[in-house]
């Protein structure tokens, strides 16, 4: 089993992030996801740099972790084709450290530039397209593709991948799952309940996969709140209360979830994340991900007043137990 860390570009600039995620290579991380935002979730002390850069700037800063997208959506403000050529082009400067995650979007990253965001129904569609072309091209194919949602014309990646890249999708609930368990190489889930995660959404994904051979990767993480006290745990979400607040589906302007975030009662939006205070409430935190659910890969997602405090704190610390947990 590996274990991850999540940059996350809601909350901070992608220079900041950049070493963070040097970092966490350094204290004995496997793999560092970025998340892939055009807005974050509040107007401010917030950040959402381009991931893609991103990729590349920690690619050339690092030698030994794995590189991964959780997760981009190739629906609407990128064609899948410009998803499948960064891809190629982070496998390479990687050295073939790279995954590609995705999912099916939010519209707090496509309303700000015109796009309508659909249903569900339309989305897992669009989906469907969007993979179809990616894996194409990420064969070396040369596409012509006429689709109800996208075209390609005789695309080709003339900087191909040097190695497999695996696609990982985020889901949810079953549908999504059994989706990915057909059309990708791996699942991405958020893990509440370990119980209901493994019937609704990697049970699903599994029974799928099996027509692909049952050998697909699975990436099991959650949120946590590192704070000693409930004012710290209150500021170290100050860039993630929108993610709570009434409306995220459908907002596109991040001060309208930080003023909803703000009329709610704080309790309210605590509630709704595990706080943790140290490195044992951490370990109990993400044991059932690491002992119970199967996964190939636990990503901690923590947000604190002080992240490289919180990294050098789980390597020294978390990692080494939940190791022991997996084995």
């Amino acid at each position: 089993m590996k274990f991850g860390w999540l940059c996350s570009h809601e909350s901070y600039q992608p220079e900041a992030l950049a070493d963070q995620a040097v970092l966490a290579e350094e204290v004995g991380f496997d793999l560092v996801l970025g998340s892939d935002h055009f807005h974050p979730w509040v107007d401010r002390n917030s950040a959402a740099g381009f991931v893609w850069s991103w990729l590349g700037a920690v690619a050339a800063r690092t030698t030994r972790v794995e590189l991964a997208t959780s997760v981009t959506c190739p629906l609407f403000h990128y064609h899948p084709a410009l998803v499948a050529q960064a891809a190629a082009t982070v496998d390479r400067l990687s050295g073939g450290r790279f995954m590609l995650g995705v999912g099916t979007g939010e519209n707090i990253n496509e309303g700000p530039m015109g796009f309508t965001f659909p249903g569900y129904g339309e989305r897992i569609r669009r989906m469907e397209e969007a993979l179809q072309m990616i894996h194409r091209l990420l064969d070396g194919e040369k596409v012509d593709y006429s689709g109800s949602y996208y075209v390609a014309d005789k695309a080709r990646l003339y900087s191909p991948p040097a190695h497999d890249i695996p696609i990982l999708m985020a889901a949810g609930g079953p549908k999504s799952a059994a989706f990915a368990g057909t059309h990708t190489d791996g699942l991405i889930t958020s893990v509440k309940v370990p119980e209901e995660t493994l019937v609704n959404v990697i049970g699903p994904f599994r029974e799928a996969n099996e027509g692909r051979g049952g050998k697909a990767t699975i990436l099991a993480t959650r949120w946590v709140v590192l704070a000693e006290h409930a004012d710290e745990a209150w500021e170290a979400l100050d860039t993630m209360r929108g993610l709570r607040a009434p409306g995220r589906l459908e907002a596109v302007d991040p001060m309208e979830l930080r003023m909803a975030a703000d009329a709610m009662d704080r309790q309210e939006i605590l509630s709704k994340y595990t706080i943790v205070s140290d490195a044992e409430q951490i370990v109990e935190a993400y044991a059932p991900l690491a002992r119970d659910i199967g996964a190939d890969y636990v990503a901690i997602q923590v947000a604190s007043t002080d992240p490289v405090s919180a990294i050098e704190l789980v390597g020294r610390d978390v990692l080494p137990a939940l190791r022991e947990h997996a084995a």
